[in-house]
């Protein structure tokens, strides 16, 4: 074997299997888009104060701007698993009260749930254990979280309007 063929060899093992990078327009869409959506979510806050903005929105929004053709990042998905993440996560704690073993066990039901129903939405997960961990009231922690979720998917709605970005939603149920 010579020491080209080697090294063509050694080269292709290395290579990156990554997809491609996008294009600077559909990076730069995606990115104002999260920024401005998770803006928003904060706005909504100060002006009701209350917080808007929970960790796993963010996540949430890494996938409608960044992934917008995942089923994980569809409506149904990312309201729906939300909300039945908070509502197992609800469920547990008023089954077995506070503590990380409740909210583990919650965010790993959130999972069960959420594939049963359909709505695929890996950031709900830890939605699951929020609740449970902060001992969240469910009033008013579920309309916020339905109305910030809305807010993420009408804002990737305008996004993915611009033609620059991949159409958003492919489906809504």
């Amino acid at each position: 074997m010579s020491d080209q063929t080697v090294t063509a060899a050694a080269r292709h093992k290395l290579a990156s299997r990554a997809p491609a990078r996008p294009k600077m327009a559909v990076t730069t869409v995606a990115t104002l888009g999260a920024v401005l959506a998770l803006l928003a979510l904060v706005a909504f806050g100060a002006l009701l104060d209350q917080a808007w903005l929970i960790p796993p929105l963010a996540a949430s929004a890494a996938l409608v701007f960044g992934a917008p053709a995942l089923p994980l990042a569809q409506p149904r998905s990312v309201i729906g698993g939300q909300l039945l993440s908070a509502l197992t996560g609800f469920t547990v704690l008023a089954l077995f009260g506070h503590s990380n073993w409740a909210a583990a066990v919650a965010g790993g039901l959130a999972l069960g749930v959420m594939t049963l129903a359909r709505t695929p939405h890996s950031p709900a997960a830890a939605t699951a254990v929020i609740v449970v961990v902060q001992q969240s009231p469910p009033v008013p922690f579920l309309p916020i979280l339905a109305a910030a979720t809305l807010v993420l998917v009408v804002v990737g709605l305008l996004a993915g309007r611009t033609g620059v970005t991949a159409r958003y939603p492919t489906y809504w149920w």
